[in-house]
């Protein structure tokens, strides 16, 4: 009975979704090209089918080689619009994007609540000899002060702007939401004047709060990640068998709360990693809906 009721949520969220969804903006690119200042990738950047079967019964589409970081805007129904907007940070371990099933659905979803979306295609894949979330961290970085620079432009509350994301996505938000004293890149423009610091955080499955590759249990977060009382507030979602992430989410809400950061998480038995908001059976399919709840205490929607 929960799964089918699961299932119905599921889908009555996805047609929600599918009826609400404004036209996106085309993507706009975050950076002059002369201040990337780094060399093209070999490969061009492409959007590709991923591996079958894919997720919920549908395929996931994957998008590599991006050297232009950009923001595409989904702007929430005039009539739903509550001015709060989130920039949204697809996974796929810093290597490729999850485009679909963690970035536009996503952002439909966030339309049908009122919320303006921003997607983030950031750098991929990993640069050598740079940390794993170099450049990515500098696309986020640009894209929060981005939006808050045009935030009277795109109707948004420039107080109300958050981000979210999902694996390595997450990890990206993570950083993002606690390295915004120190940017990242050298400012060049009028933009860079703005604050970077996102309003809210949501993390979905996130990875590698605890580090990359971690050995042994530890209650220390990633030392990329330096959590204060300035994070802003913070919702975590994750599944108990997505190993081995399931350990860096609760250090990460064990040292939110050490810090006195608002902060809310939703752990579930089973759903392993990957699901987006696609149904796959298991009761973590719920979570928009907490996260609905979660944004009307924040004052986010109507």
């Amino acid at each position: 009975m929960k799964k089918k009721l699961i299932s119905a949520l599921a889908c009555g969220m996805l047609t929600l979704c599918g009826l609400i969804a404004q036209e996106a903006y085309k993507p706009i690119d975050l950076f002059p090209q002369k201040m990337l200042k780094e060399t093209n990738l070999k490969e061009k950047e492409i959007l590709k089918n991923g591996d079958e079967p894919g997720v919920g019964g549908k395929i996931i589409h994957v998008r590599s080689n991006v050297s232009n970081p950009t923001v595409t805007y989904y702007p929430a129904p005039a009539g739903l619009a509550t001015g709060a907007a989130m920039i949204v940070c697809p996974g796929g371990g810093y290597y490729v994007l999850a485009e679909d099933i963690e970035g536009t659905e996503i952002c439909q979803w966030l339309n049908s609540n009122g919320i303006t979306a921003i997607l983030l295609r950031y750098r991929v894949p990993r640069r050598e000899g740079k940390e794993k979330n170099a450049v990515a961290l500098q696309d986020a970085q640009r894209a929060i002060s981005y939006v808050r620079y045009h935030a009277k432009e795109w109707g948004i509350n420039p107080n109300q702007i958050g981000i979210m994301g999902f694996s390595a996505g997450g990890h990206l938000s993570a950083s993002a939401s606690t390295n915004f004293n120190n940017r990242t890149y050298t400012a060049f423009d009028e933009i860079d004047k703005v604050s970077c610091r996102p309003d809210y955080t949501l993390l979905i499955y996130p990875a590698y709060l605890a580090g990359e590759d971690v050995k042994e249990r530890t209650l220390k977060s990633a030392p990329e990640l330096p959590l204060s009382k300035d994070t802003p507030p913070c919702m975590i979602v994750q599944a108990e068998n997505d190993h081995p992430f399931i350990d860096g989410t609760l250090v990460y809400y064990y040292n939110l709360m050490l810090n006195e950061v608002p902060a809310t998480m939703f752990v579930y038995p089973t759903g392993g990693h990957g699901y987006g908001m696609r149904n796959t059976g298991h009761t973590v399919n719920e979570w928009p809906l907490r996260a609905e709840e979660w944004f009307k205490t924040l004052g986010l929607t109507k």
